[in-house]
């Protein structure tokens, strides 16, 4: 919000080392804990000089900083609103781990970073997964956008819970070592001003790493899918053999997902509804394996 003032400083009585200082204010930052008002005080101190100045710089310098403050968190709620639950599909391989992978403000991909945390944490998102941006936030020059809540592996919330009597408590839920996470995040580096960004403009430049367009299952799928799955996507069903891309056509984006290694295979659950009608289904790398509804 701005905040216009007027501030003057005059000399009293013709001594060197006394100053008024007059100051109307028309408009206040919310946060202020002044009292908002049209002719919000008039201040007449007796003050030395070097103080009055002070004061005087100092009353300056807060105005003006209330301006730059608001735009600057208005900016980033717009981002924040552009961009968090976004699904987009990915264009290359985003590994696990906190750092994730950097892409500077032309959309260059740091590539020998992205091939060491490949190599030392592993992959999260194949090309060609369908993601979600699950957080949005600011950290200096750099948005970062966690992937599928992110690549840090650590305990679940209710790993965390204990309950008992007196000095003896025990935790709720097995403590079989940290949760192994399944996604990851991706640093956009802006040399200037964030304030300046708009969503077009980040999806612009991270279209080397995610593909935010969304098609029509007839322009995305004909002629290359099966009657079947035309048929089925058109009735918002889903079956066995399909990919990824086909089960969001059908069904859109899963309430949750869960992965699991089952057998040795690394299998996800990609879960639509809530008790007591709810739709599992289940992929095997790119495929679905099994569909159940309840």
């Amino acid at each position: 919000m701005r905040a216009d003032a007027f501030a003057e400083l005059r000399p009293i009585k013709g001594g060197r080392r006394f100053l008024a200082v007059t100051c109307k204010t028309f408009s206040w930052n919310p946060l202020s804990t002044s009292v908002i008002g049209r002719d919000l005080k008039t201040l007449h101190r007796s003050l030395p000089a070097a103080h009055g100045l002070s004061l005087f710089l100092l009353l300056i310098s807060s105005i003006s900083a209330f301006p730059k403050e608001s735009s600057k968190r208005d900016a980033h709620i717009e981002l924040i609103r552009g961009l968090a639950s976004e699904v987009a599909v990915a264009k290359v391989a985003l590994p696990r781990g906190k750092h994730g992978v950097v892409v500077d403000s032309n959309g260059q991909l740091d590539q020998a970073q992205a091939d060491t945390e490949l190599r030392t944490n592993g992959t999260a998102v194949r090309p060609g997964m369908p993601v979600e941006i699950t957080k949005v936030s600011f950290r200096g020059k750099e948005v970062v956008l966690e992937i599928n809540h992110g690549g840090k592996s650590g305990k679940k919330w209710y790993q965390r819970i204990e309950i008992g009597m007196g000095t003896s408590t025990q935790p709720i839920a097995p403590q079989n070592g940290p949760v192994l996470a399944y996604g990851s995040s991706v640093s956009l580096k802006i040399p200037g001003r964030i304030d300046d960004l708009t969503v077009p403009q980040v999806k612009q430049m991270l279209a080397q790493v995610l593909d935010f367009e969304r098609h029509s299952p007839t322009v995305l799928y004909s002629p290359a899918l099966s009657p079947q799955f035309k048929d089925a996507v058109k009735n918002h069903q889903v079956l066995v053999g399909m990919d990824r891309d086909t089960v969001l056509s059908s069904k859109g984006t899963p309430d949750r997902k869960v992965r699991e290694v089952r057998q040795g295979s690394e299998q996800e659950d990609w879960i639509y509804g809530l008790p007591p009608h709810v739709l599992f289904v289940t992929f095997d790398g790119d495929s679905v394996v099994k569909a159940t509804q309840y």
